[in-house]
């Protein structure tokens, strides 16, 4: 065990500089420069530079413009050519385009448009440089710095720790006089979301619960000054009366680990405006209510929840924002054995609450609702739990947004203001008490884990579960199996697990650090 926590947290250090570092050493290597076009206003197929792709063109007399205008039609948004031996600087330039610079905040999308072309644009252009074997780039702020570096950070990332033949390793700064800071803010941003979809693609016998909480307290090791980590024992999970919790972790051989993480980022101030929780299922194999073999190896990324809150503190305390964090992961397999909670087993929440556990694999909420009742402990402002709880998630939204169940409007009203900005977009789904009652109308205990319609409204039934176990005024569900994966629904995203919606929770916390 000590020698796979070891490789993890490696590997997890050179993730953290894999990308986006600057050494000096890589001035004198082979660079990369990605510029951008805006698409006519117009209804014809003229371009219009970004300021940093003006720069270069006066610098080489008009050539790239001639070079755009004879080599085809305009650049379409999201389309990009590559040309060579313009610059001496650049051997290769590509040339991206961002679509119509107007467009902003769509109210049929819930996102800013030119934000989301960027990213994507950006993340295109320096996948084509990589593939040229390039190993430094220069990238265009495109007048909106940070999105652009979401875009290339996001865009370069590669898990083949466990290959022998890797892709080229390329660092990227901004060009030109764009806003630095906004820059540094989106490589941020981008390397959280890039740490949970390191953790969440790595193979389940490389990140145990252990291994996770080892990884999460390497990665905050920086921030200690600021930054208390807790990685309480099954010992302190017993002493906490978390029966829930303890019913899924006692299938497996590995031990539970439940991640208690603090972030003064207002130390003057005791209170803690937020709390995350993250569903920790390093690997579900459904237990005794064995999942199909189909599609199983995806159950590695279970505990994105975990991967997706602790990200964000992480990321929060990198930002060094202003707010108070209190971070909690409870962490373990689900596995079928002989110890493992069996179909008709009734079990004890650490609030008193029996529970009647009919499908095994509705396991996450157990683990929550015992997390969500010590949540409130430290009498939060807000309560946010992210899970890859459901299936039904995924069909009812598909990978478009998170969906999001609260009971506080106000709640509700800063997660989608975020994901407006990041465009990882969150949806609202109902918490009606016609969901309650499927959970409670229960045979043998107060509460059912699954609805007593069996598949109907999976998600809300899941949701109104949780609800038995919160009494915040200001609670929200984030349930993230939907967005668990990308195939090429997010073009700045690779194929593989997304790490969503990391981002939106930085930004998120961030909204709320200024409101303070």
């Amino acid at each position: 065990m000590r020698l796979l926590s070891g490789a993890v947290l490696r590997a997890t250090m050179r993730h953290r500089c894999r990308y986006f570092s600057v050494a000096q050493n890589n001035w004198n290597a082979r660079k990369g420069l990605v510029l951008g076009v805006y698409e006519s206003e117009e209804e014809d197929d003229s371009l219009h530079l970004t300021e940093s792709a003006a720069g270069v063109n006066r610098v080489l007399s008009g050539k790239l413009t001639e070079l755009l205008k004879i080599s085809g039609p305009g650049l379409k948004k999201g389309k990009s050519r590559i040309f060579y031996g313009l610059h001496e600087d650049f051997p290769c330039i590509a040339v991206v385009g961002l679509g119509r610079n107007s467009l902003g905040v769509c109210g049929t999308e819930y996102w800013d448009t030119c934000k989301e072309n960027i990213r994507a644009a950006i993340a295109g252009g320096c996948r084509v440089l990589q593939n040229h074997v390039l190993t430094h780039i220069e990238v265009d702020g495109c007048n909106d710095s940070q999105s652009a570096a979401e875009g290339a950070v996001l865009g370069l990332f590669t898990y083949d720790d466990l290959k022998t033949k890797k892709k080229t390793r390329v660092t990227t700064q901004l060009h030109g006089s764009g806003c630095v800071s906004g820059w540094e803010k989106g490589v941020l941003y981008g390397e959280g979301q890039n740490l949970a979809r390191y953790l969440m693609e790595a193979p389940a016998n490389h990140v145990t619960p252990s291994v996770f909480a080892d990884t999460i307290t390497n990665r905050l090791a920086p921030y200690a000054d600021h930054v208390i980590v807790h990685k309480r024992s099954q010992e302190w999970i017993e002493e906490q009366q978390m029966g829930a919790f303890l019913s899924v972790s006692k299938g497996s051989e590995e031990p539970p680990v439940f991640l208690e993480l603090h972030y003064n980022g207002c130390p003057d101030n005791a209170q803690c405006p937020l709390l995350l929780v993250g569903k920790g299922i390093t690997f579900d194999s459904g237990g005794i209510s064995l999942k199909p073999p189909s599609g199983m190896d995806a159950m590695r990324a279970d505990m994105g929840g975990a991967a997706t809150v602790c990200s964000a503190i992480i990321t929060a305390a990198a930002l060094n924002l202003p707010i108070n964090i209190i971070g909690l992961a409870p962490l373990c397999e689900n596995m079928p054995s002989g110890k493992a909670n069996k179909p008709g087993d009734v079990v004890t929440a650490k609030n008193g609450k029996t529970i009647q556990v009919d499908n095994t694999d509705a396991e996450g909420r157990l683990i929550l609702a015992d997390a969500l009742c010590y949540a409130h402990s430290f009498n939060p402002r807000a309560i946010v739990n992210a899970a890859t709880l459901t299936g039904a998630m995924d069909v009812a939204l598909g990978s478009a947004a998170t969906g999001v169940f609260t009971n506080s409007d106000w709640l509700w009203e800063q997660l989608h203001k975020a994901s407006v900005v990041t465009g990882d977009r969150v949806w609202r789904m109902p918490l009606f008490q016609h969901y309650t009652r499927q959970v409670t109308d229960c045979q043998l205990a107060d509460l059912n884990n699954v609805g007593k319609y069996s598949r109907s409204g999976g998600a809300c039934t899941a949701a109104a579960f949780l609800r038995e176990f919160v009494t915040a005024p200001h609670w929200a569900h984030l349930d993230i199996a939907g967005v668990m994966t990308n195939k090429d629904e997010v073009p700045y995203l690779k194929k593989g697990m997304s790490g969503r919606p990391t981002r939106t929770l930085v930004e998120f916390a961030a909204g709320l650090a200024n409101q303070a």
